[in-house]
């Protein structure tokens, strides 16, 4: 469909994190000229980026049009450390369902499998029916082709080496040589697409987000008959992407 790739959520929260130390040195604030330079990156990308972490609460933006770290009640930091993953998450995807009309889910790669974390569903948005565990069918899901396109070539032919390729449709990729061209082909971007090959009847689209250095993917699924656009799909993929990004890597606001 003509689609160009997004940005990636990685390097956006590298450069947040430099506007956020940038900002930290300035307690009583500073504009954005000062903190783009602090922090080395163009004014109006620093623009952007500080607009959107205080969008989502990391940064105060003053009336004269300067950032300041936001300050927090350290009670209220105390009872945020304690909120499991889930909670912290879950608004996020819970969003991403509402925007799209379909189920969001989270996974995170960890000790050698894809996991998921979180699924957000409702009756109107049903969960896709997880007939075989998706820590067993990375190669059929779009979550889980999206975390394994991320993955360096060794970690990659590792978890190849303990997963069969498990022929669960029609449309399951069960060769190996087959599914990494699909992976290095990248044909949309950061999306990965599975049309029918996890479960009949259902497309799944996902999109990487990263917790430090530890990748995963968000996407979501809905029958096959419904129609997006591809170039829809992707825009709020890579956004909730970003945000989730954010809220994994970036200390509590």
């Amino acid at each position: 469909m003509g689609d160009q790739p997004g940005r990636e959520p990685t390097v956006s929260v590298r450069q947040d994190l430099r506007l956020l130390e940038a900002a930290g040195a300035h307690p009583a604030g500073a504009s954005v000229p000062q903190l783009a330079h602090d922090a080395g990156l163009p004014e109006v990308t620093a623009r952007r980026l500080l607009h959107e972490l205080a969008r989502d609460g990391y940064l105060d933006e003053l009336d004269d049009g300067a950032f300041t770290l936001r300050e927090r009640d350290p009670r209220l930091r105390a009872a945020a450390d304690g909120l499991a993953l889930q909670e912290r998450i879950r608004p996020l995807l819970s969003s991403l369902r509402d925007s799209l009309s379909a189920a969001a889910y989270l996974t995170l790669y960890d000790e050698g499998e894809i996991r998921v974390l979180e699924i957000v569903d409702s009756p109107r948005t049903p969960r896709v029916d997880v007939w075989v565990s998706f820590q067993e069918a990375g190669h059929a899901t779009a979550l889980g082709k999206s975390v394994l396109r991320e993955l360096d070539e060794e970690a990659r032919a590792n978890y190849l080496s303990r997963h069969t390729l498990a022929d669960l449709t029609p449309r399951t990729i069960t060769h190996r040589e087959e599914l990494l061209r699909q992976l290095d082909a990248a044909p949309s971007g950061p999306l990965s697409l599975d049309r029918g090959e996890y479960s009949r009847g259902t497309t799944c689209a996902a999109v990487p987000v990263y917790s430090g250095d530890q990748v995963g993917s968000i996407g979501i699924s809905f029958r096959s008959d419904r129609m997006y656009r591809t170039t829809e799909v992707r825009a709020q993929l890579l956004e909730s992407a970003l945000r989730v990004t954010r809220r994994l890597t970036l200390p509590d606001c």
